[in-house]
């Protein structure tokens, strides 16, 4: 880790980290954007402005894992960046009370899982994978309604306040355009090799892209409901930002409803938690040991100050990337340097407003179709922790209890719990992910631990 290779061995490496995580870390921040715009009035200057504070706050949580400060820091080879793991909630809480609110959950979710970080020994065995994994495949079910409404249109294709699902949302054209970018990323995630494999999801964005840039310029025009025209591109934000520009400290006034600051605590603990998985795997993959408990405590510590700086800044909270983790395994390349280069590459493009209006320019449709297939991979990444351990009556029971009340729950009318308090809605309701964290983790606990061999043993006692 501590090698000094030449800059030009470093920067293809490095422009691989780079490629792969770059989309992945605007589009969170996109998807939030979206439904603050419908609900709460989010400008165009402030999407850009949120995609932006995300580059930054990537780049300072990089070098932060890469150089440690005090305790906090891995001083290992990592990238982080914004998580598309905490979307489920933030969105609950951006629709009921707007991005103040987001901020505010953020900071008292981060000092949550540094105390995590620095009790990481003592309470990892609480979260056995049969817990971890059916919170991680609860998170990569809830998104998928997300994906498919983008690929459709998206939030603001045509609506008017008070109207769902207006014209042209729904249009064949958003499918169209949706479902060649997903082609797209299957094709060079299954066939690609190298810098194509690694850039599937950007790949499948530009190709995406001219497909709906063509629909614009050679179909004929779509309209809304009020007869004015739509286009699946709109370059204004890109024309209006600036070239160059600088992180804001404040740009929201934090506010912390008990709600949102619960829900996101427990979010924050749990992601904390799955932290523990991506270091070891780093480890494992690149240098092939075990993490330590002193890296596993800086590396969540790390991210935990990167959030609660996001949150003073307007950042959305970071997580370690799991792709960067493959590039780690699959090249064995763990010089610190590589990543620096790449965390230094991720800070010039935190400077430069326009990348986050081209990436604003970017249809939701075409956005619908990359993420799905990164909302599928989140899915089957809980589907293999929970299969890592032996699935018996109680282990299913855990895990199939918490899916079905987690996503049901969200699945039903709200009038269902209509005399119930809002606190309570908000919490239990609003979020599979915080009820089912909730229902695994209480059932692990108070079940009796059976192994499968234990249990047909009953059976056959029962049936003699």
């Amino acid at each position: 880790m501590d090698s000094n290779p030449s800059f030009g061995k470093c920067l293809p490496i490095s422009l691989q980290h780079f490629l792969a995580m770059i989309v992945g870390n605007t589009l969170p921040s996109i998807v939030l954007a979206g439904t603050l715009a419908a609900e709460h009035g989010f400008t165009a200057d402030q999407k850009v402005d949120l995609i932006q504070a995300g580059m930054f706050i990537a780049a300072i949580a990089t070098f932060l894992q890469l150089i440690p400060v005090l305790t906090v820091g891995a001083k290992l080879p990592l990238i982080i960046g914004v998580s598309f793991s905490y979307i489920p909630v933030l969105n609950d809480i951006g629709r009921v009370y707007g991005i103040e609110a987001v901020m505010g959950a953020q900071l008292a979710g981060a000092v949550a899982a540094f105390i995590v970080g620095m009790l990481i020994g003592k309470i990892r065995k609480y979260f056995p994978p049969i817990v971890s994994g059916t919170v991680v495949l609860t998170i990569g079910l809830s998104l998928y309604s997300v994906a498919l409404n983008y690929m459709a249109g998206g939030n603001n294709v045509g609506r008017t306040p008070g109207v769902q699902d207006a014209p042209p949302f729904g249009n064949w054209r958003f499918w169209v355009v949706a479902l060649v970018t997903l082609a797209v990323v299957l094709i060079c995630n299954m066939f690609a090799k190298g810098y194509l494999k690694l850039a599937a999801i950007l790949v499948g964005i530009v190709v995406g892209y001219i497909v709906a840039l063509c629909f614009d310029m050679f179909l004929p025009a779509m309209h809304n409901e009020a007869g004015e025209v739509i286009k699946m591109i709109n370059f204004d934000t890109l024309a209006t930002s600036r070239w160059l520009d600088f992180p804001r400290i404040m740009p929201y006034k934090l506010e912390f409803p008990l709600e949102a600051v619960i829900t996101m605590v427990v979010m924050f603990i749990v992601n904390a938690v799955q932290a523990v998985g991506d270091i070891s795997s780093t480890t494992i993959g690149g240098l092939d040991r075990e993490a330590t408990d002193k890296e596993i405590s800086g590396g969540i510590k790390a991210n935990s100050v990167a959030s609660a700086i996001g949150s003073l800044i307007g950042a959305l909270p970071p997580a370690t990337y799991s792709q960067n983790v493959g590039i780690v395994a699959m090249t064995k390349v763990v010089s610190l340097k590589v990543f620096k280069i790449t965390a230094g590459l991720i800070l010039v493009a935190a400077f430069i407003p326009k990348f986050g209006a081209l990436m604003l320019t970017v249809p939701q449709a075409v956005i619908g179709g990359a993420t799905v297939s990164v909302f599928a991979q989140i899915t089957m990444s809980g589907m293999k922790l929970i299969t890592s351990e032996e699935l018996s009556i109680r282990n299913s029971t855990i895990v199939g209890l918490g899916v079905a009340l987690g996503m049901g729950v969200t699945q039903i009318s709200k009038a269902a719990f209509s005399t119930f308090p809002d606190w309570f809605t908000m919490i239990f309701v609003s979020s599979p992910v915080i009820l089912a964290t909730i229902i695994v983790f209480t059932l692990n606990l108070v079940l009796p631990q059976k192994t499968l061999a234990e249990e047909q043993a009953e059976r056959e006692e029962m049936e003699k």
